[in-house]
């Protein structure tokens, strides 16, 4: 009696551990609309997608802040980095076809492709472009492409004026730029850039008619969100052309699209019948290939964890003015989508809830804890900020006489950057490759200028250059200081020709 009283007790925990596991549609509805106001976001949509059924497909809030129309689950959203795991997956597809292979050297393909160093330049191979270990710094590069008129092949050929952050295949360093070089593979080992292959393999077969590539084909779109700068009070400003850099972060979709993707992933190549590519492509793309925490690691295109003892599979992606996030938990079939046109964290914190609601580890203080690192996050923003404001010495004057300062400094990471004067006497910056990126200079202290941008940027806002001299007082080069977590200034060393 007592075994059988022990045995129910235990079968009704387990079903009782199962109901929990299984959030209703109104429960994860409530979520959504406390994530809404508690980070004051414009708006958002999500998807969620239990054992081959959508759960949830939803908008909340507005498109643009201060405008009435409604997010929706159709939506167009930038999903940025979202957009590697379709690159990573096109290759290994591609390599089922014999096109190529994922451990051929990418100047098999890429003869001009070229690092820091003759051997690791000659030895790096496709597989390394997908999984961040070729030596190159988080984010490094990245100022190379950003809002610049280089093709992605020029992009690529910049890329060996970067030093190594650590040795070749011994450690992590998140790089668009080689996401970049392996769109260009696709191109050459396809006969056709990237976008084209992915849309014509991918996004017509799932029947994701509404996703695209690029921001110049917006213009032919309806209900298309705004991006906003969270900083400044959800500022809406324009779509960045990312196209040089579209391989690693140019799709823009919605929740609904995201959901078919979501669907042929944990269906292993397979959509509702029709099977796209063999299940081995998965397999290989959510295989770890570059571990860099406990528990954590990179696949190809794909970022790999654990939770509640089962793997989960997800990426980030964070474009000027949006964040996206994608996870995925195959044994338990289920995936979330959850594109934002803000700059905080709700994606991450809302996706976390209802990964948790679902392996039955929810945390009832969710949403507390996602607003304590936010507003972390902002402190150390401002901080950064503001220790350059404190640093500021008043009332000094610039030892360099304009005839020093005019003039050409060439960086061969970057370029020319051109240093001019106008009529009314005010100094100008301007970048050749990328004049989205020009600025005024007021003068800051001593030989250093604040730089006045002339376009609003969402990665950075303040930031100074200084004219560097010799003992002599001549004029060697540029030395930029723009405090921020992406577009680092400070790889640029412009020398004065």
């Amino acid at each position: 009696m007592t075994n059988r009283i022990l045995l129910s007790a235990l079968l009704w925990a387990v079903a009782a551990i199962g109901l929990w596991a299984q959030p209703t549609t109104e429960s994860l509805d409530a979520a959504c609309r406390q994530a809404l106001a508690a980070f004051q976001a414009p708006g958002f949509s999500v998807g969620v997608i239990k054992d081959g059924k959508v759960v949830l497909a939803q908008g909340y809030g507005v498109r643009t802040a201060g405008k009435p129309e409604k997010v929706d689950a159709n939506t167009l959203f930038a999903i940025a980095s979202n957009t590697k795991a379709f690159v990573s997956t096109a290759l290994a597809v591609l390599q089922t076809e014999g096109k190529l292979r994922l451990d051929d050297p990418v100047r098999r393909h890429l003869p001009y492709f070229a690092l820091y160093d003759p051997y690791v330049s000659e030895r790096a191979t496709v597989r390394d472009l997908l999984c961040h270990r070729l030596g190159l710094g988080t984010f490094s590069g990245d100022v190379i492409w950003y809002k610049s008129r280089l093709t992605p092949e020029e992009v690529v050929r910049q890329a060996q004026h970067l030093p190594a952050a650590y040795s070749f295949r011994a450690g992590y360093g998140y790089s668009n730029l080689m996401f970049i070089a392996a769109g260009e593979v696709i191109r050459a080992a396809a006969g056709q850039p990237w976008d084209q292959w992915v849309s014509e393999r991918f996004f017509r077969p799932l029947g994701m008619t509404r996703t695209c590539t690029s921001v110049s084909q917006l213009g032919k779109m309806d209900n298309v969100a705004t991006p906003h700068i969270t900083r400044t009070g959800n500022a809406p400003i324009p779509y960045a052309n990312w196209d040089n850099m579209g391989a690693a972060g140019g799709v823009i979709s919605s929740a609904n699209d995201m959901l078919r993707w979501i669907e042929l992933q944990l269906g292993k190549g397979e959509f509702r019948g029709q099977r796209l590519f063999e299940a081995g492509v998965v397999q290989e793309t959510w295989r770890p290939h570059n571990a860099f925490r406990r528990f954590s690691a990179y696949g190809l295109g794909w970022s790999l964890g654990e939770k509640a003892g089962m793997p989960v599979v997800s990426h980030g992606g964070g474009y000027d003015g949006m964040y996206s996030r994608v996870v995925m938990v195959p044994e338990s079939n289920l995936g979330i989508v959850i594109l934002t046109n803000s700059m905080t964290g709700l994606s991450g914190a809302l996706s976390n809830y209802i990964l948790d609601a679902y392996l039955a580890t929810p945390d009832a203080q969710w949403l507390d804890k996602a607003l304590t690192r936010e507003r972390n996050g902002e402190k150390e923003w401002n901080d950064r900020r503001q220790q350059r404001l404190d640093a500021r010495v008043l009332n000094t004057r610039p030892s360099l006489a304009p005839n020093d300062m005019v003039g050409v400094y060439h960086d061969p990471l970057y370029g020319n950057i051109n240093i001019e004067q106008s009529a009314g006497g005010s100094f100008l910056l301007r970048f050749e490759v990328a004049p989205q990126l020009d600025a005024r200079l007021s003068h800051w202290h001593y030989d250093t200028w604040k730089l006045e941008w002339e376009q609003t940027h969402a990665w950075f806002d303040f930031g100074t250059v200084q004219f560097v001299v010799d003992n002599n007082g001549k004029v060697l080069e540029l030395r930029f200081d723009v405090p921020n977590d992406d577009i680092f200034f400070d790889e640029i060393h412009a020398k004065r020709q």
